[in-house]
């Protein structure tokens, strides 16, 4: 099925989506020169109608959006594009154009990821960065340390905040060891049977 541009006056409405979240993105327009083009490319481009030329949706941050899935809607003038995002989504620097009042592990990967791979002065991450792993592996053993003491001292909030810290120092170890969430989903996925299960010395357990 292919998309019908007339009835656009030439111009399909595209909603990109990030294929691992769902969330939505961002609400652009392609020509068909421009549909062309992420069909070849594996990545999106649009139509500025303003600019009046075709735009690879990135082509100055960086911060592209590679296609996953692509469906056309019933009448074939509405394009939604499931895509893996290449850091903000928004250039006013947020993850959506649509704000970032949606928060999940994903979005606070995504942001490590931005941070690591772009360091800025004065950044945490950076710091941690650029200590390297055995820095970044003493505050992920203090962090867990820190969430023990809160759950032995039975303080609900002291718990939740430590453990947000410990989750964020886990990410930066991730994002360090070249290993992402969907790896770790991906493993999760293999023990899962009719019940979750995992390993203790040696034997399955069931969790």
């Amino acid at each position: 099925m292919k998309p019908d541009f007339g009835k656009g006056g030439g111009l399909l409405s595209v909603i990109l989506q990030d294929h691992r979240t769902h969330r939505v993105l961002m609400n652009g327009f392609m020509n068909e020169d421009a549909y062309q083009k992420t069909l070849d490319e594996g990545v999106v481009w649009f139509y500025s109608r303003t600019k009046e030329r075709l735009w690879k949706k990135g082509e100055t941050s960086g911060h592209i959006q590679i296609v996953k899935e692509m469906a056309l809607d019933c009448d074939r003038d509405a394009l939604l594009i499931r895509v893996e995002p290449k850091g903000p989504t928004c250039h006013l620097g947020t993850a959506s154009c649509f704000g970032d009042s949606d928060f999940s592990l994903q979005t606070l990967e995504k942001i490590v990821a931005q941070k690591v791979d772009h360091p800025k002065e004065g950044s945490y991450t950076k710091y941690l960065t650029e200590e390297g792993i055995d820095k970044i592996l003493k505050k992920c053993g203090e962090e867990m340390t820190e969430v023990v003491v809160a759950s032995k001292n039975d303080d609900r909030q002291e718990l939740i905040n430590e453990t947000g810290d410990l989750v964020y120092h886990l990410l930066v170890l991730l994002r360090n060891q070249g290993i992402s969430l969907k790896d770790v989903e991906e493993k999760l996925k293999e023990r899962h049977g009719e019940t979750l299960s995992y390993k203790v010395r040696g034997e399955i357990e069931e969790w």
